[in-house]
């Protein structure tokens, strides 16, 4: 085996041995959230898609090191499965955001999911930093509550949004969410420093995976009754030309900032490389 061809080899078992302590690492965390996660619901195929999907991101960080965007990520998780499956009412909706924001700057929590949600600013507290960058992380937590209560609201009065309404209720996905909490806990000083304008290349990126995750979901959503971009009158050949422009603009967005930070700006392109792949949609026009 040529040299190059053992390297690889070599970075991906890395990777993929990393993927799987980090979900060792979920499973043992979903066991101190009674109710949150069922076993029906969360078998090991979960975990493992999500624990790969970070470790391919940041192959470079040790387990303890992800840990946060690893359990960030599966909060997020549990918090759409609470409002898609679980409220029924849009005061319930509503009184969930409120919970969850009141624990976001300090209170007790009252339940399984503030409980989680209280862990996770707990341990992001342990950075110096996280003073300075806590109403940050409260603010995207707060875009992503506000885009799951839009859609809720719109699924639950039947509304058809706009592909452009639609794309600019993104915030609703979390993955923003999870890469502000990321790189508090984790990320060089120039990325914490300019944390805000890195934000906003994040939730361009997110923007893509929103579309790319309601192509991937399409049939298990049309099954549950989920809101999906393909159920709202838009073709797929729509949704993916445009998920051609999403990640064009997020390839040049994300350049910038290879200058300053690599690793932020490769664990961004990561994110849409990896998902593309691990989803297996590829009819679209790649990032060169």
């Amino acid at each position: 085996m040529p040299d190059d061809e053992l390297d690889e080899a070599f970075e991906l078992g890395r990777t993929c041995a990393l993927a799987a302590e980090c979900g060792r690492d979920l499973r043992r965390c979903a066991q101190m959230y009674s109710g949150l996660f069922p076993a029906a619901a969360f078998g090991a195929e979960f975990y493992s898609a999500l624990t790969l999907g970070t470790a391919f991101s940041a192959p470079w960080a040790r387990a303890d090191r992800l840990k946060i965007v690893n359990r960030t990520a599966l909060w997020v998780v549990a918090l759409d499965r609470l409002v898609d499956h679980t409220v029924t009412t849009r005061e319930q909706v509503n009184r969930l955001t409120r919970e969850c924001l009141s624990v976001a700057d300090g209170a007790v929590p009252q339940s399984a999911i503030t409980r989680f949600l209280a862990d996770l600013r707990d341990e992001l507290s342990t950075v110096k930093e996280f003073d300075d960058l806590q109403w940050l992380w409260r603010d995207q937590l707060a875009r992503m509550m506000a885009g799951m209560t839009r859609a809720w609201v719109w699924r639950d009065t039947h509304a058809l949004p706009t592909l452009a309404r639609y794309l600019d209720n993104a915030d609703s996905r979390g993955s923003c969410f999870v890469d502000v909490s990321h790189w508090i806990y984790t990320a060089d000083s120039w990325t914490k420093t300019h944390l805000e304008s890195v934000r906003a290349v994040s939730r361009q990126v997110q923007r893509y995976l929103h579309l790319l995750g309601d192509v991937a979901s399409y049939r298990r959503d049309m099954s549950w009754g989920d809101l999906n971009v393909l159920s709202l009158g838009v073709s797929r050949a729509e949704v993916t030309t445009m998920m051609a422009v999403l990640a064009r603009e997020a390839e040049a967005l994300i350049e910038p900032v290879r200058a300053h930070s690599p690793r932020t700006a490769v664990y961004l392109r990561r994110q849409i490389g990896f998902n593309a792949g691990f989803t297996g949609i590829s009819d679209f026009e790649p990032v060169t």
